[in-house]
């Protein structure tokens, strides 16, 4: 079932050998440079070498399906391709421009980009030159309802004036950042989803203020979480991506594959995770035997490896029907993943700490890291609640095709 193609069993082969080689042992170095610098923004030059590395091999832009950009790799293909870098999810998709928020915007810019901004913008995040960041979430409205968002985008002559504020920017303080993807109502009168539209901002626009960082958990992030205040922000007419009331459209198209992406990173974080709780298990001894010998633990390695078989097989079967019939027609499995992914890898991740005892909650293990982000990730592109209220309805429209639409 879901038999990888030969080009993508070679990419699993040479991504693999990429990872051991040097992802891995690159690791320790990152930390250590990071720690280094005092400065939890920094851009440790590790990474620069690990990106010139994964170019020689072949080994950059994966994510992208067109092949005018990429490898042109179906959903299907790119999946296994995301779980083996999500076994190390701070390096491995950027050391291959493979990371999100970039993934999404470079998207974004392919299908929706004039060609000014694709000379501008989209060649130099193709190229890992540069960074971007999407400045969609608005702390003073539930943005899980994105027909809520208020960032206001005013047309004044051959400008547009932008005033709002938005927190959860990803990637706003990353060293390299130059443009954000900014969603907005730009007509507040018009139909419930023809009032949003994007614009293209340089992150150095007067007015852009880059108010703070937001830590997960107590992480700070490398790329920054950040709170933006747009004031009076000016930008010219061509900063529009696609239309006026375009915006909900693209942000359709762009979540459809991200949450692939992060589902299938998410199932790397477990099946590292498992490994972890393994080697934990049967290095470590309680009175008289090996911690792995003990029924609970036995449960907990068990129920991981079904656990996470099964989320990986949902969400391969939601990369198919997406390459096969579409993203709208596979709303439903897209939903589903993005609930049942997350939940499986926290409840690994959380057996493999308590394995560790003390240890697992510390930084000399990822754990406590995965947990953190992993806990993040059941609100990140739309909370659980939201994608269950997707499936539920379509589940009742199966039944009474007008169900919830007049109600």
């Amino acid at each position: 079932m879901f038999e990888l193609t030969d080009r993508a069993k070679e990419y699993q082969e040479k991504l693999l050998a990429f990872m051991d080689e040097r992802i891995y042992p690159a690791e320790s170095v990152y930390e250590a440079q990071m720690v280094e610098s005092g400065d939890p923004h920094f851009h440790p030059p590790i990474l620069e070498e690990l990106k010139a590395d994964a170019k020689k091999r072949g080994l950059w832009n994966l994510f992208h399906p067109h092949p005018e950009w990429g490898p042109g790799l179906t959903n299907l293909e790119y999946a296994p391709l995301a779980e083996i870098m999500g076994r190390s999810a701070h390096l491995a998709p950027e050391a291959t421009n493979c990371n999100a928020p970039d993934t999404g915007n470079m998207e974004v810019l392919t299908l929706f980009g004039t060609d000014e901004h694709k000379e501008k913008w989209l060649k130099p995040l193709l190229d890992g030159e540069i960074a971007s960041a999407f400045a969609m979430t608005e702390p003073a409205v539930a943005s899980s309802d994105a027909t809520n968002i208020q960032l206001r985008m005013e047309r004044d002559g051959d400008d547009y004036v932008l005033n709002g504020r938005k927190w959860w920017t990803s990637n706003a303080l990353h060293k390299n950042c130059k443009v954000l993807i900014v969603m907005g109502k730009t007509e507040p009168e018009a139909a419930t989803h023809r009032q949003q539209s994007m614009m293209v901002v340089p992150i150095d626009t007067p007015g852009v203020t880059v108010l703070r960082n937001l830590p997960v958990f107590g992480y700070k992030d490398r790329e920054g979480h950040a709170e933006v205040v747009f004031e009076n922000v000016r930008v010219p007419v061509t900063a529009l991506l696609a239309g006026e009331g375009d915006g909900f459209m693209i942000s359709q198209a762009r979540l459809g594959p991200g949450r692939i992406h992060h589902c299938m990173r998410a199932v790397g974080m477990a099946e590292r995770a498992l490994d972890l709780m393994i080697d934990r298990a049967q290095a470590r001894t309680t009175f008289g035997e090996p911690v792995a010998n003990r029924a609970n633990v036995q449960d907990w390695i068990a129920e991981s490896r079904i656990e996470i078989d099964m989320v990986r097989l949902l969400t391969l079967k939601a990369a198919h029907l997406m390459d096969t019939v579409g993203n709208r027609h596979a709303r439903t499995e897209i939903a589903a993943i993005k609930v049942a992914a997350p939940e499986v890898a926290l409840k690994v991740v959380d057996r493999a700490i308590q394995v560790h005892g003390g240890g697992g909650v510390s930084d000399d293990f990822p754990l406590a890291s995965m947990y953190a982000h992993l806990r993040t990730l059941r609100l990140a592109d739309g909370p659980d609640e939201v994608h269950k209220r997707t499936i539920a309805m379509r589940e009742l429209r199966r039944r009474e095709p007008q169900w919830g639409r007049t109600r």
